[in-house]
């Protein structure tokens, strides 16, 4: 019996599989690293071609998310005790691809006391110590870690050039897309990072085809800016599976331009809309274009 729900993908949503050399060479050092990609774990649609670059997203952390969102497919459940090796693993791995920027992410962990901020840093420090003459921007996207100044802190101090932390999607629907996190206080976090580190530049990026208004999209825009966020990425939202939030509706590529523009004119200082536009996809092509 077809799924009534079933919306077959337009064109401007279907890209090449995840296959050739290049990939596989990718997926295999991640593997022998034991090192986990948000690239796999979340089921990219850019992952091919991201791969075919040797550029990659690193997840660390574990595999295991501590909270509930109805969009994400990354596991949830036990979560693992962090890898010492992790920060080591990550930065060889940089170093043997001859990455020029860095994207690192994690699960959320508020089984930890620092919500996994530690780790960060160690990250950050073990790749630079690694790669000294020819080290790499670094971007991380962080979660909330519960509001703790203190946790956001250690990520500051570890100066990376881009500090990202994802809405993901307009206040109305995080009951029911995001139901463990709080708008506010992701807002707080990213006015944070300007407050105290005004070098660094802050990200964050959102899913449309949940159910949101245009109205609401733009009122995402402007809470942003009032909290000084310089980089915004817009993106179609797949549903991984039926069970996920249902996909109410495919946005098109004029859609997206449309958005483009009125988040500029909102003041960010870049801004990536698309279908295909994932908050790392690309990441470097913000600082390149301010440089």
């Amino acid at each position: 019996m077809a799924d009534k729900n079933f919306k077959p993908k337009p064109e401007w949503l279907k890209v090449k599989s995840n296959t050739g050399d290049v990939n596989n060479s990718v997926v295999e050092l991640m593997k022998s690293l034991h090192l986990h990609t948000v690239c796999q774990e979340a089921e990219c649609p850019n992952c091919g071609e991201c791969f075919g670059r040797k550029t990659a997203t690193f997840m660390i952390l574990g595999r295991q998310c501590t909270r509930n969102c109805t969009f994400c497919c990354v596991s949830k459940g036990q979560a693992e005790i962090p890898d010492p090796l992790e920060p080591e693993n990550v930065a060889q791995a940089v170093k043997t691809l001859g990455l020029k920027y860095v994207v690192i992410t994690s699960v959320t962990r508020d089984d930890l006391p620092d919500g996994g901020s530690g780790h960060f840093a160690s990250v950050i420090k073990r790749i630079r110590e690694l790669v000294p003459d020819n080290t790499p921007e670094i971007e991380v996207l962080i979660p909330d870690f519960k509001g703790n100044l203190t946790s956001l802190r250690k990520v500051i101090d570890a100066a990376p050039q881009v500090i990202n932390h994802n809405l993901e999607t307009v206040p109305g629907l995080y009951k029911n897309v995001r139901p463990m996190a709080d708008y506010n206080q992701s807002l707080e976090l990213i006015r944070r990072i300007k407050e105290y580190a005004p070098g660094i530049y802050s990200k964050s990026g959102i899913m449309v085809g949940l159910g949101e208004s245009f109205d609401e999209v733009i009122q995402v825009f402007r809470d942003l800016r009032r909290n000084n966020c310089d980089f915004l990425t817009i993106g179609q939202y797949l549903p991984p599976t039926k069970k996920h939030h249902p996909l109410i509706e495919y946005i098109t590529p004029e859609k997206f331009e449309e958005y483009r523009e009125a988040a500029y004119k909102e003041g960010f200082l870049y801004v990536a809309s698309g279908p295909l536009v994932r908050s790392s996809y690309m990441a470097h092509e913000a600082l390149e274009k301010l440089n």
